[in-house]
């Protein structure tokens, strides 16, 4: 217990926020393993903060990329964007937070290693933000998640980053014979605190590849990585 108070004040103090709500805080570190396992009624866990932290993010990381770079063009901004707010980029700012020892989180899922998950890191990540925006304002949000993902934002444009397979995938289909792929759902299967979700991608009416994660972002970036086997180079 001791061990995580100095987590959780450790994080505050990374994160720099006088909360109004203290609740807030503790709800987008709630992971829905812990609230399923403690029978929480409603809104027990940070799905919806993710929701919302999700929309958030591409708001102001948008907005800082416009305003920072007016010589780059549509294209350009897009592919930024994409390889900084991608899972692997959020799960790596998550990291470096601390935010995974700070997570409530169920029994089981602790011990498959969820603390370590991209995409719990990731989600919880946007979590965070969510709850900022809501306690904070848009503003306060903005400046702490530009603060994060500038590092992320440099190491992207150095090329140095984690691998966005989303984004490889519909460059090397606009290099061959054009047009644009999207992303299904083809099944989710468990619990809803522990599913596993598995997502093809279609390109011209037809399933070039699928992958299987623990968030819907997580087992599109694996089907993307399949078809990129699959594309052929230009």
């Amino acid at each position: 217990m001791i061990r995580a108070a100095k987590n959780l004040e450790a994080l505050k103090g990374r994160l720099g926020i006088d909360w109004h709500d203290e609740g807030l805080f503790a709800l987008a570190l709630t992971h829905g393993s812990y609230a399923y396992e403690n029978r929480q009624a409603g809104p027990g866990d940070n799905q919806r903060l993710e929701f919302l932290g999700d929309a958030v993010l591409e708001l102001v990381v948008s907005d800082y990329m416009y305003k920072t770079y007016p010589h780059f063009s549509e294209g350009e901004l897009t592919k930024l964007r994409a390889a900084v707010v991608c899972e692997p980029s959020l799960a790596r700012v998550a990291r470096e937070l601390g935010l995974g020892p700070c997570l409530l989180m169920g029994r089981g899922e602790e011990r498959s290693g969820g603390r370590e998950r991209p995409s719990i890191l990731a989600d919880a990540l946007e979590a965070i933000l969510g709850a900022i925006y809501l306690d904070q304002g848009l503003e306060k949000a903005g400046e702490i998640a530009v603060a994060l993902l500038t590092p992320v934002i440099e190491d992207v444009l150095e090329g140095r980053s984690d691998r966005d397979y989303k984004t490889e995938l519909q460059e090397a289909v606009q290099q061959n014979n054009g047009g644009q792929v999207h992303y299904i759902i083809l099944k989710e299967e468990g619990p809803d605190h522990d599913k596993i979700f598995t997502a093809g991608v279609v390109y011209k009416n037809k399933i070039i590849g699928t992958g299987a994660g623990r968030s819907k972002k997580e087992s599109e970036q694996q089907a993307a990585r399949e078809a990129l086997s699959r594309v052929p180079a230009p």
